[in-house]
């Protein structure tokens, strides 16, 4: 135990037993004491040793919370210190210019530091400088692998000397650095000799076939030996010396530069071809030499116009491609730029300025309507000092099409890149696409049916709002996207009478994803009363699409019709029965009060007087009235029916006409001298017969001449006539009654029939305009003046069709 807390502990501990003291009294004193002082004298002890003891609690705690904050303090700052010297090394290795990979012990991901924009092609993310062959040749990028690979699991170092795709010099190693493992890779100041890998490292890089690298440049180029003879030229060399006519030995090539000593660059010219720099590299022991033309807007004989092989693909292009040099001048381009700008390709193959260009276009009004165009142009031309690719905002032309434009810096020498991509197709799709879901959304939510499209995935991907109300469903609350599990389970919580049930079945139909699948649809009624229809649809992408429509009304309804539609059926059967049980069953009395009626009038049992001989009359004129009548409730019965037939033949106007003034004779007779109508007829003579229903023809006659009689006073005259107009034959019925009514003109125009003070003369009319439209004709009624009432029969004179009454 520390002294300090030795003696801390100890000055606790005499203070709370000091007032114990107190009561330790020595024996001699004890005895003098009174007993009850020393009882008093309790209380108060306990009290200040429990004060006291209260106090040294507290000031031990104080203590202790000061030394742990100082602690804390202490680490916080040596954490910082730590941190901020972590930082200070991370950023002095992201300042280099070299790359470090870290592996941990862990494994995983490297950490990497330091810029690799020095390494990886423009527009690359870092993690880019992991492929290897992104920025260095196929073999080297194969043998660094290789290399990586030994360190890692078998711990072996290495360092060796790497050739960009540029052409730079890349110095890489590797080393064991505690549980992990590192690799720097740092660009070379200098181009150096490529070195065997370190006497520790079991492998070593062998050297370097530079051959693929020199194919692969559009420039003349070539590899020199270790002996300083040429051992391999790219085909841009051997069309130049084809060019020069040079011609080469055999198994040699022609040498067009021979350097003096330990020159690596210079200048020559080769005659017509123009002057050219060259430079050489060393790489491995070997050397790597280039031919670049003094004007790149003057290329070497024999080689493409647009500049080499990649000049050519460029201009096969259908982008839009511009390339400048550092002194922003245009040193390539391809017919597809030429075209966009209408430029003349003989005027841009002059190497114009940039800005000579820009401005020229501005004069044509073929850039973006900018307020401050020298600004927008400086700001253009800021792309010539890029590091990587840049997008631009798209430039929107006066003549309506819109451009993306990417530049992207031209390699080691500067200069830019330019293309230019026309994106006015995209975006007016991307806006018709847009609209287009725009319409779809809103036409699914206004469909009164819920929908659903299910994934292959058993996953919902689009729905409307019925679908959710339908289900008792918060897609909101389920999250993007949610699976036909989860639907089933919310829907269960919603509606516990139907959704395990419900859901299970239709479950089988969304996941069921055989290629003989077909569309599917049911009806499900649910606890709660509702119907619903459903449809399963499958779409031609694979999914699935859901749709269920609310049926429960229409069908209550559809229900109830049916049972109306019965009922009417059975009231309708019961009808005809009715009348065809009517009408015999009053037929054969009906007979036999003819038949005494008659045997009566003939006096064969004794002469009868005035007043008998009237009754008599009443009772044959209604008679004949009651028998009318039941033939014409069957008549129109069999038309109602659409069973009633026409029997064509040529008739007799006038024949017609004296049948019908009997029958109203015989319904109307002259009773003790009187006659009931006064009946006029006007039948010219010389009428042509008439194809038509003899009996159908007296029946309508009769019964408009009938009810012209009911309606007209007692002696009232009805007038009858017909004429031949143009191939038909018109029959006119007059009277001097009060005039149409409203019922008989809905009995003639097929509404309801008249009342019962009629006395069936509605039934009458109804049977007219049954006949009349068998025949083909037209039957209309209008009042006379000043009273009176005149119908017209129009009928055709010989053509009249059987049909249907109305």
């Amino acid at each position: 135990m520390a002294p300090e807390l030795f003696r801390n502990r100890r000055g606790f501990a005499v203070l709370a037993a000091a007032p114990m003291v107190l009561l330790s009294t020595v024996p001699a004193l004890a005895q003098s004491l009174n007993v009850a002082k020393l009882i008093g004298t309790v209380p108060l002890a306990v009290a200040l040793g429990g004060g006291a003891f209260a106090l040294l609690a507290l000031i031990l705690f104080r203590r202790l919370k000061r030394d742990r904050l100082a602690a804390e303090r202490d680490s916080a700052a040596q954490v910082a210190s730590l941190r901020a010297l972590l930082d200070e090394y991370e950023a002095l290795l992201a300042g280099g210019r070299e790359v470090t990979l870290l592996w941990s012990e862990t494994g995983g991901s490297p950490r990497i530091l330091g810029t690799v924009a020095e390494l990886v092609p423009a527009g690359r993310r870092p993690e880019a400088v992991l492929d290897f062959a992104s920025w260095t040749t196929d073999t080297q990028a194969k043998l660094l692998s290789g290399a990586v690979e030994g360190l890692r699991v078998h711990g072996r170092s290495f360092e060796t000397s790497l050739k960009t795709r540029d052409g730079r010099l890349v110095r890489a190693a590797g080393w064991v650095l505690g549980g992990g493992v590192a690799i720097r890779l740092r660009l070379e100041d200098e181009p150096q000799a490529a070195t065997p890998a370190a006497p520790a490292a079991p492998t070593t890089v062998p050297e370097i076939d530079l051959r693929p690298l020199a194919d692969a440049l559009s420039l003349p180029a070539w590899v020199r030996g270790r002996d300083g003879r040429l051992s391999h030229a790219n085909p841009a060399y051997g069309t130049l010396v084809a060019s020069l006519g040079r011609a080469s030995g055999q198994g040699a090539l022609v040498d067009l530069v021979t350097p003096p000593g330990a020159e690596r660059s210079g200048r020559c010219q080769l005659g017509p071809a123009g002057a050219f720099a060259w430079q050489e590299v060393d790489i491995g022991g070997q050397r790597l030499g280039l031919l670049t033309p003094e004007r790149r807007d003057m290329p070497a004989p024999g080689a493409d116009p647009a500049g080499g092989h990649l000049g050519g693909i460029i201009d096969a292009l259908a982008t839009p491609i511009a390339i400048f040099s550092s002194r922003r001048e245009l040193i390539q381009f391809n017919r597809a730029y030429a075209d966009l700008w209408g430029l003349d390709p003989d005027w841009l193959r002059t190497g114009p300025d940039e800005r000579t260009i820009l401005d020229r276009l501005r004069t044509e009004s073929l850039l973006p309507a900018e307020p401050d165009y020298h600004g927008w142009r400086a700001r253009h031309l800021e792309s010539y000092t890029l590091k990587t690719a840049r997008e631009s905002d798209p430039w929107h032309l006066p003549d309506g099409r819109t451009l993306q434009v990417i530049a992207a810096p031209a390699g080691g020498r500067g200069g830019v890149i330019y293309v230019f991509e026309d994106i006015t197709a995209q975006l007016n799709l991307r806006s018709i696409n847009r609209a287009l879901l725009d319409v779809q959304r809103s036409t699914l939510n206004a469909l009164t049916e819920a929908v659903a499209v299910f994934g292959t995935n058993g996953r919902l991907t689009l729905s409307n709002p019925q679908f959710e109300t339908m289900w008792s469903l918060s897609l909101r609350e389920l999250g993007p996207n949610p699976h036909i599990d989860r639907i089933a389970e919310a829907s269960t919580r919603g509606l516990p009478e139907d959704g395990p049930s419900l859901w299970r079945d239709l479950k089988r139909g969304i996941i069921d994803l055989t290629p003989a699948r077909t569309d599917t649809s049911g009806r499900v009624s649910r606890s709660d009363g509702r119907l619903l229809d459903y449809n399963l649809v499958r779409l031609p992408d694979g999914q699935t699409m859901m749709t269920f429509l609310d049926v429960t009304e229409s069908a209550n309804y559809s229900r109830l019709l049916k049972e109306h539609n019965d009922a009417l059926v059975t009231a309708d059967r019961l009808k005809d029965a009715f009348v065809q049980n009517v009408s015999y069953e009053l037929r054969s009395p009906l007979t036999d009060i003819i038949g005494f009626a008659h045997l009566l009038a003939s006096e064969e049992f004794g002469p009868l007087n005035a007043r008998q001989r009237a009754y008599t009359d009443y009772i044959q004129a209604s008679s004949v009235t009651l028998g009318v009548l039941i033939d014409n409730i069957l008549d129109l019965a069999t038309v109602d029916a659409g069973i009633a037939q026409l029997r064509t033949e040529p008739q007799d106007i006038r024949q017609l006409v004296e049948k019908a003034r009997a029958g109203l004779a015989a319904t109307f007779p002259e009773i003790d001298g009187e006659r009931a109508i006064a009946l006029e007829l006007d039948i010219p003579l010389g009428l042509p017969p008439l194809v038509a229903d003899g009996t159908r023809l007296v029946q309508v006659l009769y019964n408009l001449l009938s009810s012209a009689a009911r309606f007209s006073e007692k002696g009232g005259r009805v007038r009858l006539s017909a004429e031949a107009r143009g191939g038909r034959v018109v029959f006119i019925v007059e009277d001097e009654g009060p005039g149409p009514t409203e019922e008989m003109r809905a009995a003639l125009s097929g509404g309801e029939d008249l009342s019962a003070r009629q006395r069936g003369a509605g039934l009458g009319l109804a049977i007219v305009r049954s006949f009349v439209h068998l025949h083909g004709g037209t039957v209309s009624m209008e009042a006379r003046e000043p009273r009176g009432t005149r119908v017209v029969v129009n009928l055709p004179q010989t053509a009249a069709m059987a049909g249907a009454a109305e």
